[in-house]
């Protein structure tokens, strides 16, 4: 069963148009990475999925779990199990990891009509959440993002994510700013994530094949002038480290 069907989706910003027709289906379990040169639309993609106020529809149709994505409030996607971590994670001061969490599993429980976490089984899964993530306890207590590292803040977008439990992940340039060390702890979370629950989805969006080492795609695109203009396995990822875009519109 398709988790997303974009059909033909047109966005602008500004009055600038930015996607321009673009067509993607993911499978319930699949995990697709989009790739493309800069200003082909990538975060335009997920900001517009996630319902990110800015962004203007003008076209075309997104099915999420068979509802109809367009029409949803942003808490609503997210209640519906759509997850986005951002490119650049904004720092919310004053509010602690763990009761910024504690709030969003609450809020997703009351959503779907469920009794919410006690405090005891709530702080034990965020405990060995955060220690899968190499972060100490210490963290969880510092406000949202505050006074954080790159590596910190994909981390913890990356806890997050273990938390919430998305239907559909979204991963705007989530290697972007990491050493080879946090790349790693923050690739191995995404497939941890993903072995969990073999129905999770995930939609990566990356500019270097690197992150790909880590979480092996099972489709990789290539997004270029706001269309998806070419698709392929994991060597076409390897194909573009070797010789950029230019060569696709020779092919």
């Amino acid at each position: 069963m398709s988790v997303l069907e974009i059909s033909n989706l047109c966005a602008e910003v500004d009055g600038k148009a930015i996607l321009k027709g673009l067509d993607l289906t993911i499978e319930a379990g699949e995990i697709h990475a989009i790739m493309g040169p800069n200003g082909s639309g990538k975060s335009t993609l997920a900001n517009v999925l996630s319902g990110k106020p800015g962004y203007e529809v003008t076209g075309g149709s997104v099915l999420f779990d068979g509802q109809d994505l367009l029409a949803m409030e942003a808490e609503e996607r997210a209640h519906a199990g759509l997850f986005q971590a951002f490119q650049y994670p904004v720092e919310i001061p004053g509010v602690s990891n763990m009761e910024f969490l504690k709030t969003a599993l609450e809020s997703a429980a009351k959503a779907h009509g469920e009794e919410p976490l006690s405090t005891a089984a709530f702080m034990k899964m965020l405990r060995s959440a955060a220690a899968e993530l190499d972060l100490a306890t210490d963290f969880l207590k510092r406000g949202v993002n505050e006074g954080f590292s790159g590596g910190e803040k994909k981390r913890n977008e990356i806890l997050q994510m273990k938390l919430l439990a998305p239907k559909l992940a979204l991963l705007d340039e989530t290697d972007s700013g990491l050493d080879i060390d946090a790349l790693a702890v923050v690739g191995n979370g995404v497939t941890a994530f993903h072995k969990e629950d073999p129905t999770r989805s995930v939609l990566m969006i990356t500019h270097y094949q690197r992150l790909l080492n880590h979480i092996v795609p099972d489709i990789v695109h290539v997004l270029a002038d706001g269309r998806i203009v070419e698709s392929g396995d994991k060597s076409l990822a390897l194909a573009l480290e070797e010789k950029g875009y230019a060569w696709l519109n020779k092919a």
